[in-house]
């Protein structure tokens, strides 16, 4: 695709939900005739729509999917769809106000709940007949429902944005009836093709139905590759992330609006260390394809238009120093077998049962005779697991438990001593630190603590390296 100079730029779900207040400092504000094009916009679903079509991404209430999987009562999906289409007008109705508009937003809202319902009701009756199995189609389901929300919020938003007296397009990647086979470039391309960045604004679904399935691989992160893959094939000036918060030294509401500070400037090496630790700047795969285009990322606070932001860039940093201090509560696995030294195996097969129970490792130490994986995962998870290692090393010593991994993050920590001094201000917040470790490259430190010291440690810490650091700089200064 040959675009003239643009930026892609994606709203996150919080946001969308006040995606009207956005309109006029963010997509609009001083931009007048081509000012206001040359960008094409990403669209989350509207906030909470996503886990009333699939299941609660943090508590894991079940939504429509969840719901229709079990199959134990067909009125429990069937509910759950039509509470999925009430929150939907719930969702545009905070966000447009004329009557025309709105109608017209309820009416796309009752064509897509109404053909879903159609689809999920044709495919029981499909699999009644034995012939089919439902397992074989949970996963297409999935996507199908998915699209549904992005759908309904890049809708809304172009009918928001033309009453506005932008020209907005819709542009839905989602395969809504679409019986074309495509791949995700392909689908990408056909979407996009006519569009003339200098005269239209697109905006895009935040879901692309594609041959390879976005779900299968990245799940509720769809939206995220979805826009790195678009910056990426149309040749992005920059790639825009708007959140409803800047990318700080620490979480505000743990550390205090005053001590955590914008970051302004890092790299992708330190946003992967972010993704691993559960506090995602931008999905890892999708910083995978932005960084192999060469395309920078930006992440700003949606509702501050005027602050540029964070910068990810694969730029080193002009002086060591720490970036970020995160926390993140795990559990640590520990194998310990008394005959491991020398003998090869017993990694490996910790490894496969991690894997085959879909676990996620965040971190790993080793010494002769014990290995410990901190994994994110549920103790009942764990436990399979644990039954797994046990079935093939009967005679090993395998257990559980949780703990707090917090984490000191920057390009270059070198010269900072970050391992000797932390250790030293949590001995003395009185912090139990149960193990500790720093890699050779110097962008991470670890923490492992008992789970319930994770928030205390992580504002001891960012007090030590954020906060005093650098009011020692400007002290200095």
């Amino acid at each position: 695709m040959d675009f003239p100079r643009h930026t892609v730029e994606k709203i996150g779900g919080t946001s969308m939900s006040r995606v009207n207040e956005l309109v006029g400092p963010l997509i609009v504000g001083d931009r007048e005739g081509p000012a206001l094009y040359g960008r094409i916009f990403v669209v989350s679903a509207f906030g909470g729509i996503t886990d009333l079509l699939l299941e609660h991404k943090k508590s894991g209430q079940p939504g429509v999917y969840a719901l229709f999987a079990n199959d134990d009562d067909d009125h429990g999906w069937l509910d759950a769809l039509s509470r999925v289409g009430a929150a939907m007008r719930d969702a545009h109705g905070a966000v447009l106000d004329h009557p025309g508009d709105l109608g017209t937003a309820d009416e796309f809202v009752r064509d897509r709940i109404e053909g879903a319902r159609s689809c999920l009701f044709d495919l029981q009756r499909l699999c009644s007949f034995g012939h089919f199995r439902l397992s074989d189609q949970m996963l297409v389901i999935r996507e199908l429902l998915s699209g549904l929300g992005e759908a309904h919020s890049a809708f809304v938003t172009s009918l928001l944005l033309q009453r506005h007296g932008v020209d907005a397009r819709f542009v839905d990647l989602s395969g809504w009836r679409d019986e074309a086979d495509l791949n995700l470039e392909e689908r990408i391309t056909a979407g996009l093709k006519d569009i003339d960045l200098t005269a239209e604004l697109p905006i895009v679904t935040g879901y692309a139905q594609c041959a390879e399935g976005l779900m299968r691989e990245y799940d509720r992160g769809y939206s995220e590759v979805t826009f790195s893959n678009i910056a990426a094939l149309t040749g992005a000036q920059e790639a825009i992330i708007h959140k409803e918060f800047h990318l700080s030294s620490a979480d505000p509401g743990l550390v205090g609006e005053g001590k955590a500070r914008k970051i302004g400037h890092t790299n992708y090496d330190v946003a992967d260390q972010l993704a691993n630790m559960g506090m995602e700047a931008i999905h890892p795969n999708a910083a995978k394809i932005l960084r192999r285009a060469g395309v920078p990322l930006r992440v700003t606070n949606a509702f501050e238009p005027g602050d540029p932001g964070t910068r990810i860039d694969d730029a080193p940093a002009d002086a060591p120093g720490v970036e970020i201090v995160t926390g993140l509560g795990v559990v640590a696995l520990d194998l310990f077998e008394q005959d491991m030294v020398g003998v090869k195996g017993y990694d490996a097969t910790a490894l496969e049962a991690l894997k085959r129970h879909n676990v996620w490792i965040v971190s790993k130490t080793s010494n002769a005779n014990t290995i410990t994986h901190y994994v994110k995962a549920s103790l009942k998870t764990a436990r399979r697991v644990i039954a797994d290692i046990e079935a093939v090393y009967p005679q090993a010593e395998v257990g559980a438990r949780q703990v707090a991994l917090v984490a000191v993050i920057g390009r270059d920590l070198s010269d900072q001593r970050v391992l000797c001094r932390g250790l030293q201000a949590l001995h003395e917040a009185d912090i139990e630190v149960i193990a500790a470790q720093q890699g050779p490259r110097n962008v991470e430190v670890q923490f492992a603590l008992p789970r319930e010291a994770g928030d205390k440690a992580v504002r001891c810490l960012h007090d030590v390296f954020v906060a005093q650091d650098r009011a020692g700089l400007a002290a200095v200064a």
